[in-house]
């Protein structure tokens, strides 16, 4: 297994020298080698070394470029548009498979975050989100897509928080600036 190698570096060498030589003078004999490299550490200015070799990796990780941004095809986004109503509701549920996820990330930014449901509540919010009757069916799939997390019994229902892909939060601001539009214009 390879060992990390992580740069040490400090900004003046008697201070470290002094820092040293005052966590050293308590031992009786030589520190171990985790001892020594806490005193090490603490000496460029850290905890200890799990916080010195954090605070590398955060910035190892904050300095690699960011990936570009996912193309959105906004021909499609007016196609899935056509799913939903002035409202966001969906219509009816989508025949291709690729169109049922952005659609599902719609529906399921519409449920109440951070809140625990009960299966009549859940189906309550669905049945608001949706206008072709069947809430189990978005149930069964929010759940099964990894949008709803539930307990076996089906007692509690929580919606999943995470990002929304390029694609979704495209369709959402479509939706919600459509929505806007046909708000001024009535």
């Amino acid at each position: 297994m390879s060992r990390p190698v992580f740069p040490f570096a400090v900004g003046d060498i008697s201070v470290l020298a002094r820092s040293l030589q005052a966590q050293w003078q308590p031992h009786d004999g030589a520190p171990g080698h985790v001892e020594l490299l806490n005193m090490l550490a603490r000496a460029a200015g850290f905890r200890n070394f799990q916080h010195f070799r954090a605070s590398h990796q955060a910035e190892q990780r904050l300095q690699q470029p960011l990936p570009p941004p996912v193309p959105v095809d906004h021909a499609k986004i007016g196609k899935l548009a056509r799913y939903f109503d002035a409202e966001r509701r969906l219509t009816r549920w989508p025949s291709k498979a690729s169109h049922r996820e952005p659609c599902l990330w719609v529906v399921w930014s519409q449920l109440t975050p951070r809140t625990s449901f009960t299966e009549k509540q859940i189906n309550a919010q669905l049945q608001a989100a949706h206008l072709f009757g069947d809430y189990a069916l978005l149930r069964r799939e929010l759940v099964d897509g990894g949008w709803l997390q539930r307990k076996p019994d089906g007692s509690d229902y929580r919606r999943v928080e995470r990002q929304p892909p390029a694609e979704a939060l495209a369709l959402l601001r479509h939706l919600h600036s459509r929505q806007i539009q046909q708000r001024h214009a009535a």
